[in-house]
């Protein structure tokens, strides 16, 4: 149900962009703009102001990271930044479900393989041994968020190739079919500037960077994975707390 915009008062010492401004967060919160946010037009003849005030609310609406500007598509609302702490081993898949939101991956290949070199001497194995490879789009909210491909020893995660791997993260779900319990591992995390084919994977908008995140996990010191994530930068804040630091707050939005 749409609500009714607040009409502005012409008499009040608070500015008319101020006004509308204030009764558009009431509305944002109210989930009324989740499927569409209205045009500069569609503001003007709602409140009865000019366009030019029109676009100082959006402004400032866009400078708290509520809405963002799109060129020849108006204004959109921003999508909530998803955070992950860095203080333990992580997964995605809980960070995006502990948020409310829809956790799912489209698998992009899950198959056996033989590794390039690298990957190889990553997990310890001789040249030549195949391995399992799983490579997932993740999705949050429908929306892609992530791109990984990991590479695991054979033996024991070929149980993996035999389900579902279409939501969920891999290690519940070597928890939970192959026995195997990641114990620790590091992993290296830099910004880039995804390629042409990358950003459209990720539907990342234009000039906006990603993390690139190399991770190494073991189980009792035996390497049992190596993955590379690129992870949308607009989408996707890492939070690291001191023991004796204050919670951080929450990210609004974008």
């Amino acid at each position: 149900m749409r609500d009714v915009p607040t009409a502005v008062d012409r008499s009040s010492p608070l500015p008319l962009w101020a006004q509308v401004v204030d009764d558009l967060r009431r509305r944002l919160r109210n989930g009324e703009f989740d499927d569409h946010f209205p045009t500069d037009g569609e503001l003007t003849r709602a409140y009865g102001v000019s366009r030019q005030t029109v676009r100082e609310a959006v402004r400032h609406l866009t400078a708290d990271g509520l809405v963002v500007r799109q060129r020849g598509r108006g204004s959109a609302l921003t999508r909530p930044a998803l955070e992950q702490p860095l203080t333990a081993l992580y997964s995605l898949a809980s960070t995006v479900r502990a948020q409310g939101i829809e956790e799912r991956s489209q698998v992009l290949a899950a198959d056996r393989r033989r590794p390039p070199a690298e990957v190889a001497a990553r997990l310890g194995l001789p040249p030549g041994d195949d391995v399992v490879f799983v490579e997932r789009l993740r999705l949050a909210g429908g929306e892609p968020i992530a791109w990984d491909q990991s590479w695991l020893p054979v033996h024991p995660a070929a149980g993996l190739l035999e389900l579902d791997l279409s939501s969920g993260g891999l290690y519940e779900l070597l928890a939970a079919h192959c026995s195997l319990r990641i114990t620790g591992g590091w992993e290296r995390i830099r910004p880039v500037l995804p390629d042409a084919r990358e950003r459209r994977l990720l539907r990342l908008p234009a000039r906006a960077a990603a993390f690139s995140i190399e991770r190494l996990a073991v189980a009792a010191d035996t390497p049992v994975e190596w993955r590379n994530s690129l992870i949308r930068g607009d989408r996707y804040v890492l939070v690291a707390q001191w023991p004796t630091g204050p919670a951080p707050r929450p990210v609004d939005g974008g």
